[in-house]
This record gives C-alpha cells, structure tokens and sequence, in this order.
C-alpha cells in the first residue's frame, strides 16, 4: 500500500491497530452494561371507603355513612351591667412597737454572742500556747540527745572520761573538789580547763586518772605537726606499752613518732588499785619547727 511506504508508518499503523482493538474489547466488556431500571417508592395508604373515619379497629365492609350534622349559632342572652365596686383603701400599716421583752432578748442574745466569741478566743489561746510549750519541749529534748550524743562520742573517743549518766566514779582536776573538770565542748587532750579552744604544746587523757608527771624528749628533725600516742597504763600509773601514730596524727614522720612515744612512755600517772590492770589512754605530743 502507498501509504506505509515507509518502517515508522508501519510500525504506527500497528500500534494504532492493537490500541483501537484492546479498546473495544473493554468498552465491550466494561462500557457496555445494562442497569435495571431503579424500583419506584411511594407512600403506603390506609385501605378505607370514606373520607373520614375514627377508632382503632378496621372495619371488615362497607360501613354506613352518617349525615352530617349542621351546627346551630346560639344567641348569648344580653347580661346586665353590674355597677363597679368602690375602690377599698389599704388598710394603714401599723408600727411595730419595740417592747421590753424584745429589748431583753436582743440584750441576752448579746450577752451570749459576747461570751461565746470570748470563749474561742481563750480556746485558741490556749492552743497556741500548747503549740508553742510542746514545740519548746520537742526542741529541748532534740538538744538534750544531741548533748548526750556528743558526750557519748567524746566517751567512745577518749576511753569512758565524762560520763554523763551520774554512775561513774572518779574525780579529774587541779583543785579539791571532786568531779570532772572541764568544758564538754573542750578537747579531752588540752591541759588547760578555762578559756576558748585553741593550740596548745600537748594533751592527755585517761579516764579517772590525774596525771603525776611527764617529760618531753626533743626531735632531732626541723619538722612540725602532732603525733597522738595511745599508752597502756598499770595500776601503778606507769605507762608499760606506746603506740604512737593513731587517729588524729597530722605528720607520721618517723623522726616524731619515736620521740612522741618516748614522752609517751615518761608520763607518771596516780596509784590506783580499783583502776583495770592496764588501762587504755592517749598522749598528744605537738612539735613546732626548731623544738
């Protein structure tokens, strides 16, 4: 044919084909379908053979028409006039008289507002006073434990020295009284019993026991700080054992603990035959630089 003389007008020739064909095919598959016609709705209706008609039940036949019935227009009788009534005029308000009684009464329900509001204010007064006694008490007694807690602290620490439970024997101080002398806030080591914490040249301390004599042996190093020595201590008061280097030791060099534990060693404390067989002190020896 002249027309596809060439490849490309073949080759669309084809293609034109196949599309107008599959096409079809779907139009005569898809497009083509017949719809029923939709059914028609109405309004169902009352089998009846009048235009009227009342009651429940429906009737099986034909039932009798009844005639109509014509409304008659009654006349109303003419009624006769009634002569107005005479305006009435108010009845003229009465004051209300104030009489004794109720003079009496206002006073009484006074008397009892007064002493029923004097009465909560001593209620309240009276709590506020026990909020603030048990609250003193609570703080007191918070205080009391920690004073006992700290005592019991300082006991643990310095071996049973300043009891506080009034039970314990034994006297400590620098006068004739007896009794333990000293400031529960001081340090158990100082040899001073007045005046503020502060530094000293050493301590000691052994519980029950006064101390007799002491001596200090010199370093032979330029070196500074304390060393605490824990002592064994007879009945005799001699110091038989020296631990030096315990808790509260700031300079643990070897040229001070020696000879911290030997002034350790010369300290002399009193004869005591009721005193354990070796009793469990500390010495606190302090050196400065050049001493």
């Amino acid at each position: 044919m002249s027309f596809l003389d060439t490849r490309h007008k073949k080759k669309s020739f084809t293609l034109t084909t196949l599309l107008l064909s599959a096409l079809l095919l779907l139009l005569f598959y898809i497009g083509l379908t017949y719809l029923d016609p939709p059914i028609e709705n109405g309004i169902a209706v009352n089998f009846g053979t009048t235009d009227f008609g009342s009651g429940p039940v429906q009737p099986k036949e034909k039932v009798r028409s009844e005639p109509k019935q014509v409304k008659t227009e009654q006349i109303p009788e003419p009624v006769p006039e009634q002569p107005a009534p005479e305006p009435v005029a108010p009845p003229e308000p009465v004051e209300k008289v104030v009489t004794q009684d109720n003079e009496e009464t206002i006073r009484i329900n006074q008397q009892k507002e007064a002493r029923r509001k004097a009465e909560e204010a001593e209620r309240r007064a009276k709590a506020e006073a026990e909020r603030i006694a048990r609250e003193k008490q609570e703080a007191e007694e918070r205080q009391r434990k920690e004073q006992e807690a700290k005592k019991k602290n300082l006991d643990a620490l310095i071996g049973g020295i300043g009891k506080s439970d009034g039970k314990t024997t034994g006297s400590e101080g620098d006068d004739n009284r007896p009794g333990d002398k000293g400031q529960p806030d001081g340090d158990p080591y100082a040899p001073s019993y007045y005046g503020s914490p502060g530094t000293g040249a050493g301590g000691y301390g052994l519980g029950g026991r006064s101390l007799v004599s002491k001596g200090k042996v010199q370093q032979e190093c330029n070196e500074e700080g304390t060393v605490v020595v824990r002592i064994f201590v007879d009945r005799n008061g001699r110091v038989t054992r020296a631990e030096p280097g315990v808790k509260g030791t700031t300079n643990n060099a070897p040229c001070l603990l020696e000879p911290a534990k030997q002034t350790a060693l010369m300290y002399k404390w009193n004869l005591d035959s009721k005193a354990p067989s070796t009793q469990i002190g500390h010495v606190v020896v302090k050196f400065k630089l050049g001493q």
